[in-house]
């Protein structure tokens, strides 16, 4: 199965060396810069090990056929950009799996390419890249979790299952892939408030008086939201949440509050401004997630002078 993976920064590197490695047939599709860094490879490092492995990178002007999955895997302000570039790649017989954060994207996939050629998915990884490119995993634990959205089983899935099926991530088929991507909403929504409200680490915040409180208030109030939508958190993802968000003495951090604090792009409007607009639409007060999306927004404002 030939397989184009969009996006070679933290989480699509992770899991595109990973499927390269096993001998799938994967290339990135990257810009100038990133392709010009990947020459020799791409260092991959983590707990345990330490690995430089080689990949194949086009850039948007070098695509010339069709391929047979698309593995999106970009930050959500990126995605029309990520469109048009990957667009000479996309072909009747091909299949789309994004693997980005929130749910929004789905309805702009749906619209272009038809909903029967769009998968849902999710990706777990704490990982970030590193000044130099390289992709530094944080966590010893990695999984893919993707399905058709209407949740029938078909062939094509059960070949793209196989083709995802590698060493270095546990990879399932879920029945329901839209409760999964509503859960891991609420989970990154989440650890988003939590770290960019606080301005610190898990452990740091669980160790100041009141921190414990305030995070169980966030997270109940996150999945207040998926439970007005239709989507309650299961024990089990509850569970995660609070062992995730609980654990003393944690470095854990979230991926938007790491790109604010390194003045990047971010993407607080997508996972916190949508999720309050949900919020909204079903009745559900989030005064948490305001404030959180307030703060990001005066953040922006300021670095924008």
């Amino acid at each position: 199965m030939k397989t184009l993976i969009v996006g070679a920064g933290a989480t699509g590197g992770y899991f595109g060396t990973r499927l390269a490695q096993a001998g799938r047939d994967v290339t990135f599709l990257v810009h100038q810069q990133r392709f010009d860094q990947l020459r020799h490879g791409l260092r991959v490092y983590g707990p345990g090990y330490d690995e430089t492995v080689p990949v194949r990178t086009v850039t948007a002007r070098q695509l010339d056929g069709t391929y047979d999955l698309v593995l999106l895997m970009v930050k959500a302000w990126s995605l029309e950009s990520a469109l048009r570039d990957m667009a000479p790649a996309v072909g009747p017989g091909t299949t789309i799996l994004p693997l980005l954060n929130g749910l929004a994207h789905l309805e702009t996939l749906n619209e272009r390419y038809g909903r029967d050629a769009v998968l849902g998915g999710i990706v777990r990884v704490v990982c970030t890249v590193t000044p130099d490119g390289s992709v530094f995993q944080m966590k010893p634990h990695a999984s893919m979790t993707f399905g058709a959205q209407d949740g029938k089983p078909t062939e094509r899935l059960a070949r793209i299952g196989l083709e995802m099926a590698a060493p270095g991530f546990r990879m399932s088929i879920a029945e329901d892939i839209l409760a999964s991507m509503w859960h891991k909403w609420s989970f990154i929504a989440a650890g988003g408030i939590i770290t960019c409200l606080m301005r610190g680490t898990i452990g740091d915040i669980i160790a100041a008086p009141g921190g414990t409180e305030f995070v169980l208030d966030v997270v109940e109030e996150t999945e207040r939201v998926a439970e007005a939508a239709g989507y309650a958190a299961t024990p089990a993802a509850h569970a995660a949440s609070l062992e995730m968000f609980t654990e003393e003495g944690s470095v854990f951090t979230s991926s938007l509050y790491r790109d604010v604090l390194a003045g990047s792009a971010h993407e607080g409007e997508h996972l916190l401004g949508q999720y309050a607009a949900v919020a909204e639409r079903f009745g559900v007060d989030v005064p948490l997630t305001r404030l959180a999306l307030t703060q990001l927004r005066v953040h922006d404002q300021a670095r924008r002078r």
